[in-house]
């Protein structure tokens, strides 16, 4: 199978390896209480806005597997001119006890860029991920299909976090 790389949640190379874009009209703060062990595993894609990483395909999801070294490996998977595409990252948690919810994420070399957990639901069960940057955001869910009142509460955090939820790409 060939590589194809489309971190889900990373930030492209190019647009700024160093930069931590905070701007006053939005908040990525991640949140205060997370438990990495419940995040783990297979994560649907429901949306996400627009990128080159990821541009094309569809039927994504994101796999979370714990390793012994506790770093994370990262299993992406979508389906683009109907063949599966496959890009297999690691994350790690720089503050996991100060910033539980931040996240470095690679699928290049040691270039890490963050993920951040804006907000979970309390089963673990569907999640709002932010970046460093405004113009990243994905909507995953342990389902590949959400309801429709769930889906409208989950924009409604993004919107009141200054996202654009109007630029969301559905799966």
């Amino acid at each position: 199978m060939r590589r194809f790389i489309f971190p889900l949640a990373t930030l492209p190379i190019m647009a700024g390896l160093s930069m931590q874009l905070r701007a006053a009209d939005f908040d990525n703060t991640p949140l205060e209480s997370f438990d990495l062990t419940r995040y783990l595993g297979k994560w649907y894609e429901i949306a996400r806005f627009d990128h080159p990483f990821e541009r094309g395909l569809s039927q994504v999801s994101a796999e979370y597997i714990l390793q012994e070294d506790n770093k994370i490996k990262v299993i992406n998977k979508g389906v683009k001119n109907g063949k599966v595409k496959t890009a297999i990252g690691k994350a790690y948690r720089p503050e996991a006890e100060d910033e539980p919810a931040l996240i470095k994420v690679s699928f290049f070399l040691f270039f890490y860029s963050d993920y951040r957990i804006l907000w979970i639901d309390p089963d673990y069960q569907m999640v709002l991920v932010g970046s460093s940057s405004k113009n990243y955001l994905w909507i995953l869910s342990r389902n590949p299909k959400i309801e429709k009142a769930d889906l409208e509460h989950i924009l409604s955090i993004a919107n009141s976090k200054g996202y654009e939820s109007s630029k969301l790409i559905f799966n």
